[in-house]
């Protein structure tokens, strides 16, 4: 015990004395707890008897000031109870005896999720993913008791809208033998035994090794309760997503609301927009989607549409949640003795496989890409990536070898590229001649010479353009697959913890100017793509210059800019997005470097010297219209020159 240490412990007890003392009750109420407490005694002291001799009539006796005192406390507390009662009648109706209980849960779980059950609304109050962490290692819950909510709304035939949020259900033991089961009833007109043969059920099953729980409502005996021209229940459910992730700005970004009608495709709320959307047709399911999880109510039927709508809002200034999501969805009914509603909830992350093999479309949330962006992710970069994936590599692994393989696959396009390339510089002679002759004043003459020098050589100037717009889907692709992937959430290597996000070796902090331009960190992978991408701009810009690039000399600048203003958004991106490009920078290298030993520029200018004593093939069709509108086009400017000279 060194003298600090033994500073600290008397400051704690002195903090201690301090708050008993200021905690302390005062005198008057010392001595009103007192009063309170003998009165009571003396009222139990002097029950009333029962006289034997007096045929079992009561015999009062002592009935003293301080009983009398007590007797009006306990009068009071009466009176008081009985108006609270009047009130929960007034209130609740039928269902006025469920208003009052203590809460308690119930667990449904397997070997994915965690289910609690809460005896108060009959709800699912909580849900756990048991195979997922959240970023700091803590727990992965969809959603808390205090954060959520879920009940039917409908009135009576009294004129009283019922929630049954408010109400608490009574458990019933279910026996399944292929699932985990149980029933919360909510009963109406509860008898001494606390049960009735009305009441509204919620039976909820878990079968094994899934994410998906069964919910089925049923409705007893409710027909003469219900408010008769009661066509419909409204189902109200609501949750704030908690941060799951590291970077608040990305889970906003990913997160929003999902839906689909009956007989259409999913869609969804603007991820970037505060919105409230009316539902207007026949609604499958709604889903509230985190950035890697999701929440969604599934009809085994339909939710009708009538009076149903969904909302997105974010959760501005928060640090604990990200979005406040909800939804109005309406459940049919017809006023019959018995009914059932069936529905089931997904609480599982948004894996594309796991969610495909349901056959809801649910997979629909995972934002692959429009169009032809998303084809090549869901046949070709998904599969390959999921064929890797089976053979428990390191994610890294599976980068650098899916990163191969797409290399593979577009090295003839590379090698077209640069042969298509090598065509018009070893021209540069013949090129350099056209433009002697014509200088800069006749640039229509100029093309039109050139154009037929490559026809005359088979040099197609497109050739080298065409095959870089093949490999635009695939790397456009990519773009949008990293960031969606769960897989490589929590997964790392080197000094990357996480390659779903981005990586960060240094914080700048919230220095506003920075934070605004660059971000407050910086990511190292990001770093190495800009840097390769642009030695590759070089080199690609060298290696496969041909003299037509000359007039674009802005162009050749853009490509160097571009990667540099491409930085900041790569700062915050996935470090696997980051990971890959670099990669694939660094195998392009050595593609050139195979392509140059294989591509001998003096035979290829043999070759097309040899081609161009061929006779020049006649002109397709199109080529002929092109040439009429350049002809043409020439000889309009011929003419307002002829008329500026006059």
């Amino acid at each position: 015990m060194d003298k600090n240490s033994i500073t600290g412990i008397i400051i704690i007890c002195a903090i201690m004395f301090a708050w008993m003392w200021y905690s302390a009750p005062s005198k008057s109420e010392v001595e009103k707890q007192k009063r309170t407490r003998d009165s009571l005694e003396l009222v139990e002291k002097q029950k009333i008897k029962v006289d034997s001799s007096s045929g079992g009539r009561v015999n009062q006796k002592d009935t003293s000031a301080a009983s009398h005192q007590a007797s009006a406390i306990v009068m009071s507390t009466v009176t008081a109870d009985s108006a609270n009662t009047a009130v929960l009648n007034n209130k609740y109706d039928v269902f006025a005896s469920e208003a009052r209980d203590s809460n308690a849960f119930f667990i449904l779980e397997n070997e994915k999720i965690k289910a609690t059950i809460s005896k108060k609304g009959g709800r699912i109050c909580s849900v756990i993913l048991k195979e997922y962490k959240r970023h700091d290692s803590t727990k992965l819950e969809l959603f808390d008791a205090d954060s959520s909510s879920f009940g039917l709304l409908f009135d009576t035939d009294r004129n009283r809208t019922i929630n049954t949020s408010d109400l608490y259900f009574q458990p019933i033991t279910v026996k399944n033998d292929s699932a985990q089961a149980i029933s919360m009833r909510l009963y109406a007109n509860a008898d001494s035994s606390g049960k009735s043969k009305k009441y509204i059920e919620y039976q909820y099953s878990l079968k094994p090794n899934t994410y998906m729980l069964g919910c089925k409502l049923n409705v007893v005996g409710l027909n003469d309760v219900i408010a008769s021209n009661l066509n419909d229940f409204q189902l109200s459910w609501k949750m704030k997503t908690p941060s799951q992730e590291k970077h608040l700005l990305n889970q906003q970004q990913a997160s929003t609301i999902y839906f689909k009608y009956l007989e259409e495709e999913p869609d969804y709320i603007n991820e970037m927009k505060d919105e409230t959307k009316t539902l207007d047709a026949k609604t499958k399911w709604v889903a509230f989607k985190q950035q890697f999880f999701t929440s969604v109510i599934i009809a085994d039927d339909f939710f009708d549409k009538s009076g149903a709508d969904i909302s997105s809002h974010n959760e501005k200034g928060s640090l604990v949640y990200i979005k406040s999501f909800g939804t109005n969805l309406t459940v049919p009914y017809s006023l019959k003795e018995n009914e059932s509603f069936g529905m089931q909830f997904y609480f599982g992350p948004n894996r594309f496989q796991t969610l495909k093999s349901y056959g809801l479309h649910l997979e629909k949330q995972i934002p692959l890409g429009w169009g032809i962006f998303g084809w090549v992710n869901k046949f070709l970069v998904i599969p390959v990536f999921n064929f890797l994936e089976s053979f428990n590599l390191n994610y890294a692994i599976i980068i650098l070898c899916l990163t191969l393989v797409f290399k593979t696959l577009l090295f003839p396009i590379a090698y077209k590229t640069y042969t298509s390339s090598a065509k018009m510089r070893v021209l540069k002679p013949e090129i350099d001649e056209i433009n002697k002759k014509f200088g800069t004043e006749d640039a229509m003459k100029k093309q039109q010479a050139t154009m037929a020098l490559y026809k005359k050589a088979g040099v197609n100037p497109l050739a080298g353009c065409i095959p870089a717009l093949l490999q635009m889907p695939i790397l456009l692709a990519l773009f949008r697959f990293f960031p969606a992937s769960i897989e490589l959430r929590q997964h790392g290597f080197w000094w990357v913890t996480d390659l779903s996000t981005y990586d960060s070796v240094w914080n700048f902090g919230h220095i506003q100017v920075i934070d605004f331009i660059y971000g407050d960190h910086v990511s190292i992978w990001a770093l190495l793509c800009t840097i390769t991408t642009l030695i590759y701009t070089q080199m690609n810009s060298q290696l496969m210059s041909n003299p037509g690039q000359q007039q674009m000399a802005g162009m050749k600048y853009m490509m160097y800019i571009m990667p540099v203003m491409f930085l900041p958004f790569l700062n915050k991106f996935s470090a696997g997005l980051s990971y890959y490009y670099t990669l694939a920078n660094l195998i392009s290298f050595g593609q050139m470097f195979i392509i140059r030993r294989f591509v001998d520029e003096k035979k290829l200018h043999a070759q097309i010297a040899e081609h161009m004593k061929k006779p020049v093939k006649a002109a397709s069709s199109f080529q002929q219209k092109l040439q009429k509108r350049l002809e043409d086009a020439q000889k309009g400017r011929n003419g307002a020159s002829q008329k500026r000279v006059k």
